[in-house]
């Protein structure tokens, strides 16, 4: 009898969860675009890849390549889109598993991300490409086989995780288990801790509407299985940055957040001379300068790409 109670009452927790995560995930609805421009769908080894094109095609190409995190998506650059788009022909995709784009339960790496830039860029004719914190590594190594004008990259970093740790990824992607831990660290109050933490030094410019979106896209159906592979450690990029952006026969411009902890000033410092790049710091910034500084920001790219055109 206790057996069969104890049974019983385990059945129960497990459906519990399992309808727990199934709610959440009915509840975040469709992700609307969270840019403002035309819809396209670039179709990329069987998937759906969401991106927003907005701005004169005549005008200079300029690649926007959002950071990878639990809620990533072209929406990282929403506060200067716009403004680009009056000056460049400006194109933002949501990167495979992210966003509007297909999520397929893959297990996503940092070389799938290197060939997804690689191909991307290849549709434009010497883009320039702004790139935020691990996407750069990515956009780094595809510039290799790439032809870009200029890279401007934000906090760029080659690791946003630990080493590569198996069962940890596997665990995320469990249907039951992985899904209701995954919720846990896609809760909208773990969401707004991690923005406050490490993102923004002014958490006044985190709404809660963004939020919102954030929360939304990471309740898509399949919307686990990137970043599963991105809290393990499996889109770490392998490249040494500084020497491979050394290399290239383009010209680097970092942005960086004074305030940065989790990719601190002192590593855009050591890039810079590595790389032979300029540096452009931003008080009162930490991994979002773009979002907390618009106006300024704004400048920084402008002037960069004058210098180019």
């Amino acid at each position: 009898m206790k057996l069969r109670r104890a049974i019983g009452g385990a059945a129960l927790g497990i459906g519990a969860v399992a309808a727990a995560n199934r709610m959440l995930t009915q509840g975040a609805g469709e992700l609307e675009p969270a840019l403002i421009g035309e819809q396209r769908t670039y179709r990329w080894r069987g998937m759906n890849v969401a991106y927003t094109e907005a701005g004169d095609p005549d005008d200079q190409d300029l690649v926007l390549l959002h950071g990878i995190n639990a809620a990533g998506s072209g929406g990282e650059f929403r506060e200067i889109f716009t403004e680009l788009a009056s000056e460049y022909h400006v194109v933002a995709p949501d990167l495979p598993g992210f966003g509007r784009s297909d999520r397929p339960p893959l297990r996503y790496s940092a070389a799938l991300y290197e060939d997804f830039v690689t191909d991307f860029l290849g549709e434009f004719d010497e883009p320039a490409v702004l790139a935020s914190s691990l996407t750069a590594s990515y956009v780094a190594a595809a510039v290799r086989d790439a032809d870009v004008s200029q890279l401007i990259l934000v906090c760029p970093t080659t690791k946003a995780g630990p080493q590569p740790k198996q069962a940890l990824r596997e665990l995320f992607r469990a249907p039951l288990v992985g899904t209701a831990a995954y919720n846990l660290i896609t809760s909208r109050r773990s969401l707004r801790h991690f923005s406050a933490d490490h993102g923004y030094y002014d958490t006044s410019n985190l709404s809660d509407e963004w939020v919102d979106y954030q929360w939304r896209t990471t309740h898509q159906k399949n919307a686990r299985f990137a970043p599963a592979s991105f809290v393990s450690g499996y889109l770490n990029s392998d490249i040494d940055l500084g020497e491979t952006l050394a290399d290239l026969d383009v010209p680097v411009t970092l942005v960086w957040g004074r305030e940065a902890d989790v990719t601190p000033l002192s590593d855009g410092r050591t890039l810079a001379d590595e790389a032979d790049a300029r540096l452009v710091v931003f008080d009162d910034a930490m991994l979002l300068p773009h979002v907390e500084h618009p106006e300024s920001f704004l400048r920084t790219v402008r002037e960069e790409l004058a210098e180019t055109a």
